[in-house]
């Protein structure tokens, strides 16, 4: 295999290879304007061609490659082989064995998956160090010797190295159980109970990467989403993807998602009876009982004749498409259709012509005897109507009843909305109309999903499969999962295969063994987390004023290298914040790319910075009823460094 200085001159030739493709790419743009086809065939050249200018033009000057494998005398068709893997495809002429092969591939699978003890026919897998764009170094695992290889030095110091800004991609790191997930086939739904630092969201992302590559036809008609707990979340993952080469995934929050104008707030205990599962037996009732039991026949007239389905036919064809109708507008519409077919057979029947034009009219003329027996209905107007007056609400308690009602009743017009009333506004637009589905819904975070959000989400995956991720412990909203195969069962995926990551490869093991005290307290069936990094440093310091604590702290981590998340509870974190700002520390928010971040403890899930000072635990335990989980999440956003600033007594279950 290549030396150093060879290596580096193969980058370069890859580098100039990878420029020719994209200036190829834009050429073909240009000269697909004017190639000659019908409109559906030059549009969807048009959009193939600009897509692959566009993705290939994104890619910067990252490394062009991260590993090469050469496999051995035994590996029938890769005999021989030498593969470089990168992010992206690189060939540098056309009917030529490719210089860099894109990680997803399938032989790319073996420089992940293969080991001393199970080489796959590879007899050299060689890894990459890279200083941003310069190599620097390679480490060559031999795999036929038959003795387990330690830990890579190069995959350990990538996992230990210091970031700052949003999330990067794992390419280069992916291991076996991880790779594992991330291939799993298009068709299995997956859910992925993984600890903290384990890399679900890493392999969730990757995940939909490998999965647009692989079955890129069938996913581009429904596309891929991925849904995060918030914006500051997104904002983390958001160049994930992208650095993969994939653009067009949608990445948004189950907020965002129901699209609904969120203008109040509900009390703890309306909120936790609205997103509660049996909701939607009550709003199923709410819309199906307005179907009444028609008392007249349909009499038409037409010029000089009249058209009539008898109340016995007009009834059996009400109460036959109850029964098979999927959604309520869609059995109003096949009412009115199956009355203008009877209709229409007693007009043929005397020699008319049934035109197009006939039949519309027709249609028209007994919307309004339906409209007597199945009315048109808004979900917004259906919702306000319960809410104003839930005694009918099957199913709930009169206190959850009362919990619910609105003080005073109200049109759909003027209510105020709140976030879990978008939860049921979106449930009752199913119950009116089928919605859009996706190819792939990736959801992380799920455990903290209320039964009736796992609802909306089961309506968007339809028919096709899921990515769950999310970790028991971290639950923190009042309405957070305990068990998965009761959220799966929500999720409308009951046998979705559970794996679960216990291997912590970004949180240090000091950091682990503190947060691992929790989980006695946090009476969750999950295992601990065991890390793979021996670094890190704990700090645990009393404080008399916890802001001018807080600024020595954060002045003593900008000394060393890295990002710095300054976590507390919501209402002591502008305190603090005021205090660092006074200090002339530049701080950013929690969705901010600052190398100081202040961040308030319900935001800290899913982020991570080098250096955390957690402030106050005690008050973080106290602010809300799953304190202790809460904590837990805190404690784990630490990437290397973890300062913890109290006043207060530490809580016992740390101690």
């Amino acid at each position: 295999m290549r030396d150093l200085d060879e290596e580096r001159a193969y980058a370069d030739r890859c580098r100039a290879a990878l420029r020719r493709m994209v200036a190829g790419a834009r050429e073909n743009v240009a000269v697909g304007e004017h190639t000659w086809g019908d409109r559906y065939t030059a549009e969807r050249l048009g959009y193939y061609l600009k897509t692959l200018a566009r993705d290939l033009g994104e890619e910067g000057d990252n490394p062009p490659f991260f590993g090469v494998i050469r496999y051995g005398s035994d590996a029938g068709e890769h005999t021989g082989q030498t593969y470089y893997l990168g992010r992206r495809h690189i060939s540098d002429a056309i009917a030529r064995p490719p210089m860099v092969i894109d990680w997803r591939a399938q032989v790319s699978a073996t420089f992940y998956q293969a080991s001393a003890v199970e080489p796959r026919g590879i007899a050299t897998r060689r890894r990459f160090g890279w200083s941003a764009n310069a190599l620097t170094s390679f480490e060559d695992e031999h795999l036929r010797t038959g003795a387990p290889a330690g830990a890579s030095d190069l995959v350990r110091r990538e996992i230990e190295r210091a970031r700052v800004g949003p999330m990067r991609d794992i390419v280069a790191t992916i291991q076996p159980e991880q790779d594992t997930l991330v291939r799993t086939d298009l068709d299995v739904s997956v859910c992925v109970q993984g600890a903290p630092g384990t890399g679900k969201t890493a392999v969730g992302l990757h995940r939909a990467a490998y999965l647009l590559y692989a079955h890129r036809a069938r996913l581009q008609r429904n596309g891929v989403l991925v849904l995060g707990p918030n914006q500051a979340f997104l904002h983390y993952i958001s160049a994930v993807l992208p650095t993969l080469g994939e653009v067009d995934v949608e990445q948004t929050t189950i907020e965002r998602l129901l699209d609904r104008e969120v203008r109040a707030t509900d009390d703890p205990a309306a909120a936790a009876v609205k997103h509660d599962a049996r909701m939607a037996g009550v709003l199923r009732e709410a819309v199906y009982r307005r179907i009444g039991r028609p008392e007249q026949a349909v009499v038409v007239t037409d010029e000089s004749y009249k058209w009539r389905v008898n109340q016995h036919e007009f009834a059996e064809m009400v109460a036959e498409t109850r029964a098979d109708a999927t959604t309520y507008l869609t059995g109003r519409e096949r009412v009115i259709a199956r009355i203008v077919a009877a209709l229409q057979r007693q007009a043929e029947a005397r020699g008319q012509n049934c035109n197009g034009v006939w039949l519309r009219r027709m249609a028209r003329a007994v919307t309004p005897y339906v409209e007597t027996v199945w009315p048109l209905l808004k979900a917004d107007e259906v919702l306000a109507s319960l809410l104003s007056d839930p005694r009918e609400a099957a199913g709930l308690t009169p206190e959850e009843r009362q919990a619910i009602a609105w003080p005073r009743p109200r049109k759909a017009k003027s209510a105020r909305w709140t976030a879990a009333d978008a939860v049921l506004l979106d449930e009752l637009g199913a119950l009116l109309e089928r919605g859009p589905t996706y190819g792939q819904v990736i959801v992380d975070e799920a455990q903290d999903l209320s039964p009736m959000q796992c609802r909306a989400i089961a309506r968007r995956s339809g028919h096709n499969s899921i990515t769950v991720l999310g970790d028991l412990a971290q639950g923190t909203t009042p309405w957070a999962a305990t068990d998965w195969r009761e959220q799966l069962i929500h999720l409308g995926k009951p046998d979705a295969k559970i794996v679960a990551l216990s291997t912590g490869y970004r949180v240090p093991a000091t950091v682990v063994e503190l947060a691992n005290r929790l989980l006695g307290a946090l009476a969750m069936d999950v295992p601990p987390t065991r890390s793979f990094r021996s670094d890190g440093e704990l700090t645990i310091t009393r404080a008399d004023d916890l802001a001018t604590g807080c600024v020595a702290a954060v002045r003593r981590a900008l000394t060393q290298e890295g990002s710095i998340g300054v976590i507390a509870a919501d209402h002591q974190l502008p305190a603090f914040a005021d205090a660092l700002k006074a200090a002339d520390i530049d701080v950013s928010s929690a969705d901010g790319d600052g190398r100081v971040t202040a961040v308030p403890a319900t935001l800290a899930k899913g982020l991570e910075y080098d250096h955390v000072i957690a402030v106050e635990p005690a008050e973080i335990v106290a602010s809300e009823p799953r304190g202790l989980n809460r904590l837990y999440v805190v404690l784990t956003r630490a990437v290397s460094r973890l300062d913890i600033l109290h006043q207060q007594a530490m809580p016992p279950e740390l101690c």
